[in-house]
């Protein structure tokens, strides 16, 4: 007897045609905000997402009967936007050592909420990890793709506006780190048989991991290709290469580790805003990983020779 399944085949197709428009939606949004070359768009676009994806991930652990201070979480993330974004807006540098400062009132806020109520085991520490590990996740390590931004020189010449190197990074990342994505699930349903952490994801598999490296290097070359002058700060080909295989892994790892919270909530997706994707954290978890790679690699080893 075959094992094809015909309500299976039509549930892969659905979620790929949903999958695909969703993916369609958003790069149409993202190309939108490219042209503009307006600051504001691209920090509005991205603090958008990080609100969301805070939301869900409260979401998740009330659902789940965990601990946790959501009202104090979304407004640290907030807070967070704010003081980040604001001065990247008038054209300025960010703060220095605001993840630090940040981290340090997260913390010291998340332990003075906790001590209004009793000691209750585990879930004492709980409620307190729960929101020292949202922010980090979600407003310090996405908040790396706007800093991205402002790495190129001549990024700040203009307040209000970015200039095409500054835009294009940021094109690259996203475009790496997704391709990344796209070629894993590809090649992973067509040609997928071993499985790569099936204790974690069912679904990944080592050929899946493969193409994901294969189609990182395909975004990250092609782009560079067709754009070396904006691209410059990425430093020539070997660079290039090293990111792309460096930034492929990491989303391949970011994509996991929201797999780790899901499961470990026992929550299938983030949210239901995409179709086909899932929530905001579900489309940024990845980039999560990637920005505070390309972030550092950029500001210490290609900037110092630039």
């Amino acid at each position: 007897m075959s094992d094809f399944s015909p309500s299976a085949s039509i549930t892969k197709v659905q979620t790929f045609v949903r999958r695909s428009s969703s993916t369609l939606f958003l790069w149409v949004l993202v190309t939108g905000v490219f042209i503009s070359g307006w600051t504001w768009a691209f920090l509005a676009l991205m603090g958008t997402l990080v609100i969301i994806a805070t939301l869900e991930y409260f979401r998740m652990i009330r659902a789940d009967k965990l601990p946790c201070f959501p009202r104090f979480g979304l407004v640290c993330a907030l807070t967070y936007l704010a003081v980040e974004y604001w001065p990247m807006i008038m054209g300025k540098t960010p703060y220095p050592e605001l993840e630090i400062l940040a981290l340090s009132a997260v913390t010291i806020g998340a332990f003075t909420l906790q001590l209004r109520y009793r000691i209750e085991g585990i879930n004492s520490l709980l409620s307190v990890a729960s929101n020292l590990l949202g922010f980090v996740y979600i407003p310090v390590m996405f908040g790396f793709a706007a800093k991205l931004l402002f790495l190129a020189p001549g990024s700040m010449e203009t307040p209000g506006q970015l200039p095409p190197s500054s835009a294009f990074l940021l094109l690259w990342l996203i475009a790496v780190t997704k391709f990344t994505d796209m070629g894993a699930y590809i090649t992973g349903s067509l040609i997928g048989k071993h499985k790569m952490i099936p204790h974690i994801s069912p679904a990944k598999t080592w050929e899946g991991f493969a193409g994901g490296l294969l189609f990182s290097q395909l975004a990250g070359f092609g782009l560079y290709l067709c754009f070396p002058d904006h691209l410059s700060i990425l430093g020539g080909p070997m660079h290039v290469a090293i990111l792309g295989g460096l930034l492929a892994v990491l989303a391949v790892v970011g994509d996991l580790a929201e797999s780790v919270v899901k499961r470990s909530l026992h929550a299938k997706d983030s949210g239901q805003i995409l179709p086909g994707i899932g929530g905001s954290l579900d489309l940024i978890d990845s980039i999560c990983f990637t920005a505070p790679a390309l972030y550092f690699y950029i500001k210490w080893v290609l900037l110092p020779t630039f």
